[in-house]
């Protein structure tokens, strides 16, 4: 397949692309990244737990990378889509089931029941006393005395159920 009129119009992949072919790809890439949105879901991009966050670095990676003229485009493009598309059937699967949802997102931990605070599971998620202060003052509750329940979630925030 000639694919000398792609490269005309993108810039090689060994050398540097012109300004030109660089506002060229910006604008396929956009497109693609909008597509690459779509298939990895609104959620992927909205709650960024962990996993969500390590899929948005590597997709950003190597959209960057193909910017610049740095790697292959077309084989770039291609890889990613399989990332995108693999986290979207994941994502599809741990719904599924509860062992792979654990295992790729985690479980939530309870650090405080009924006021009393669970030690093992502060130094467990490595939460100091003031990450659940601060947890606790952005719920408007003063003392962990008063809350029913402080839970360690799987995207790593702290939440509060105040009694």
């Amino acid at each position: 397949m000639d694919t000398g009129w792609i490269t005309q119009i993108i810039g090689p992949d060994e050398t540097s692309p012109s300004t030109p072919q660089l506002c060229i790809r910006a604008f396929i890439l956009f497109l693609y990244g909008l597509l690459c949105m779509r298939i990895a879901g609104r959620r992927s991009f909205s709650s960024l737990s962990p996993f969500d966050i390590f899929i948005a670095i590597v997709v950003g990676s190597n959209i960057s990378r193909v910017m610049t003229g740095k790697v292959p485009f077309v084989a770039s493009l291609t890889a990613t889509m399989v990332v995108v598309v693999m986290h979207r059937l994941l994502a599809m699967a741990t719904m599924r089931s509860n062992w792979l949802s654990g295992f790729i997102k985690g479980k939530a931990d309870v650090l405080a029941r009924d006021g009393v605070i669970n030690r093992e599971a502060m130094i467990r998620h490595e939460a100091s006393e003031e990450d659940l202060a601060e947890a606790l003052r952005m719920q408007q509750v003063e003392r962990v005395e008063d809350t029913r329940l402080v839970t360690f979630e799987r995207g790593g925030k702290i939440s509060v159920l105040p009694k």
